[in-house]
């Protein structure tokens, strides 16, 4: 129907009016300004995500390109309420902002360290940063969405648009669901496994020894290998038939594991290259931290009767939270997107998919399979994915950092 876009626009813009309306309210403000710019930014939160689609997932195709079903409705209200929330949250924070600012008692706790002359000088120098990531984050994540609502071929320069059936298809692939499942066991084993090895391994490292140097140098340095030339490394080390592992495990136990045959066995050894490959910035962060924690907290814990575990769960631990804090972040988004060349030279997905994770399956449609759209598609749906991760862990995990001594 052509009044569908009209009343869904109409429908977000007397949201968004309503809620800053209230806002403006509470503050003190003029009620009618506060509904006036919510309503623009209600409307133009839905247009930024439906205008490029044409509302596709509420009107049916003329040409029966594509089927609206309850997914796609879904899927369009998701949208749409993610628009609300790009438009809506700032002006929100805004307003709050604006009433502390003009609050006296506010504004004699802030604390400015310098000001410019002019208003548009800090826009001069952001102005080369903002360029950038104009050029090559922005525009290419916009062009990406662009690309994941068209049936497109690698090979080919004719598309045809598909509204977002390359997303909702996915509901009723189950093959989908079980990469998901390997991404998450995957990561979720390189990030607990590397983060607590490199614990143990900086605490260690961090003992008063001669030499200390050298041997921290030597932990260290493969972090400088890429991901490919260490799943070519552990290529070596894991061969069924002529590797090393296999070798001392033949010779002293007189078993053989087909690491990089057994879909069992496969995982763990992109898991052993993946965590031997990050573990030299974890411990490096790690052996910061422990520079920084103070040894009279110790001293004053040993002297209250606390042994060496004791002090270090209850004492070091904790002050080291911010350092974890911000590992966890770093190592999430490493097992996501970083593992990919390992994987691609130590198993290839296989066997029979068990090492294919979410970005080695966008590499696979892309490239090997040639279909951009699904590509597309996924590659949205990851980086997603990824970024809720992240939302948890700040709302969750962000809370219990303790930054101070």
């Amino acid at each position: 129907m052509a009044s569908t876009p009209l009343l869904i626009t109409l429908a977000t813009t007397l949201i968004g009016a309503g809620l800053i309306a209230y806002v403006f309210r509470n503050l003190g403000y003029n009620v009618l300004l506060g509904g006036v710019l919510g309503g623009v930014a209600g409307a133009l939160g839905t247009l930024f995500f439906m205008l490029p689609v044409n509302f596709c997932m509420f009107a049916p195709d003329p040409e029966a390109r594509y089927t609206i079903e309850l997914a796609d409705q879904i899927f369009g209200l998701i949208m749409i309420v993610l628009g609300l929330l790009m438009t809506l949250w700032p002006l929100r924070w805004w307003a709050i902002w604006w009433s502390r600012r003009n609050d006296p008692q506010y504004a004699t706790q802030q604390v400015q360290q310098g000001l410019f002359k002019s208003r548009f000088l800090p826009f001069v120098f952001l102005a080369p940063t903002l360029i950038i990531l104009a050029l090559f984050l922005y525009y290419p994540s916009l062009d990406t969405f662009r690309l994941s609502t068209l049936l497109a071929r690698l090979d080919s320069q004719r598309t045809a648009f598909v509204c977002v059936d390359n997303f909702t298809r996915l509901v009723n692939d189950t093959g989908y669901f079980g990469v998901v499942g390997t991404t998450l066991m995957i990561s979720l084993a390189i990030v607990a496994i590397g983060l607590v090895l490199s614990l143990l391994i900086a605490t260690m490292a961090y003992q008063p020894l001669k030499g200390a140097r050298i041997y921290r140098t030597l932990l260290i340095w493969p972090y400088a290998i890429s991901p490919a030339v260490a799943g070519i490394i552990f290529l070596l080390l894991f061969n069924p038939t002529g590797g090393i592992m296999n070798y001392f495990l033949n010779g002293l136990f007189g078993i053989k594991i087909g690491w990089l045959n057994d879909p069992a066995a496969a995982p763990w050894a992109v898991i052993v290259a993946s965590v031997w490959k990050s573990m030299g910035f974890n411990v490096l962060f790690y052996i910061a931290g422990l520079q920084n924690v103070p040894k009279d907290l110790q001293e004053a814990a040993a002297i209250d009767g606390a042994n060496a575990i004791q002090r270090f769960r209850h004492v070091v631990i904790p002050l080291l939270s911010p350092i974890t804090f911000f590992l966890v972040i770093t190592n999430i988004t490493y097992a996501f997107f970083d593992t990919f060349g390992t994987i691609d030279y130590l198993t290839g997905g296989g066997p029979v998919g068990s090492t294919t994770t979410l970005m080695y399956q966008v590499y696979e449609l892309g490239i090997v399979n040639k279909d951009l759209g699904k590509a597309a598609a996924q590659s949205i749906i990851l980086f997603a994915m990824v970024i809720g991760l992240t939302i948890v862990q700040f709302r969750t995990q962000g809370r219990r950092v303790n930054y101070g001594a």
